[in-house]
């Protein structure tokens, strides 16, 4: 059985990351760029790999599924184009920048019954899963209350909010270690350097049995921090990313 064969759609800062991966995994096959610049960087890199510079050449070229890491006001557009001609596809988040068209590629994808991935790779993260492993075996017993930081100084973006940019990691947390939706949300921001697009928001989530949450995300920040905390009845765990050991701390409470 032939290694499935894998494009990716940019290669920009986050496209060499999957480059990087796929090529480890040994699938990466095809690459789409429009920037020379970037191209003439990796290709030697990568012997053997087909470039493309648009991506209807690369649909012509016949592959198995494709990677989108481009700017997020392409997502939607190019995510379409490639579910209705039923290849299986993985966009870097945020999948959309606003709910509908979102909507749209999820009831696109079960049309055309091909998998829609976004690339919320945290929950693959070894602390994450541990967090998971002990909310199920009942460690802090009750979940109450979860918050996260992920505040940082840059790199602000041009074209969506520090909401759509970071907090998609942790919506995504959090609806992994709740397993529900939640029932209110409340978010407000404020925007310094760019009119119409905030730089730091506050978000605080409700969910059912009195489950609060909030997600505080900021690019225009001193220092960076990445942190998780988790609360329950009988006991507490904290997770610092961005700290040099990155260490899951569990409390007594």
């Amino acid at each position: 059985m032939r290694n499935k064969r894998i494009c990716v759609i940019g290669a920009g800062n986050w496209g060499k990351n999957h480059i990087r991966t796929l090529d480890g995994l040994g699938v990466l096959a095809g690459i789409v760029e429009t920037d020379q610049t970037h191209v003439a960087k990796i290709k030697s890199n990568y012997p053997g790999i087909e470039f493309f510079n648009s991506v209807r050449s690369a649909m012509e070229y016949g592959f198995d599924g494709f990677t989108v890491a481009t700017p997020p006001k392409t997502h939607f557009e190019i995510g379409q184009q490639l579910l209705v001609a039923g290849y299986p596809v993985l966009i870097e988040k945020p999948l959309a920048l606003n709910a509908q068209d979102a909507k749209t590629l999820v009831a696109q994808a079960e049309k055309s019954n091909v998998t829609l991935m976004v690339g919320h790779l945290l929950l693959f993260h070894p602390a994450i899963q541990k967090i998971k492993k002990l909310l199920s075996s009942g460690r802090i017993v009750s979940l109450q209350y979860i918050y996260s930081n992920r505040l940082n100084l840059g790199t602000v973006r041009t074209e969506e909010n520090v909401f759509w940019s970071f907090a998609p990691h942790d919506i995504s947390i959090f609806q992994y270690l709740i397993e529900s939706d939640p029932i209110h949300i409340s978010s407000r921001g404020a925007a310094y350097v760019q009119e119409d697009l905030y730089d730091t928001t506050m978000t605080t989530l409700t969910y059912d049995n009195n489950i609060k949450g909030h997600i505080y995300v900021s690019w225009l920040h001193p220092f960076k921090e990445h942190r998780l905390v988790v609360v329950g009845d009988k006991g507490m765990i904290r997770f610092e990313d961005s700290s040099e050991n990155k260490p899951l701390m569990i409390y007594d409470k």
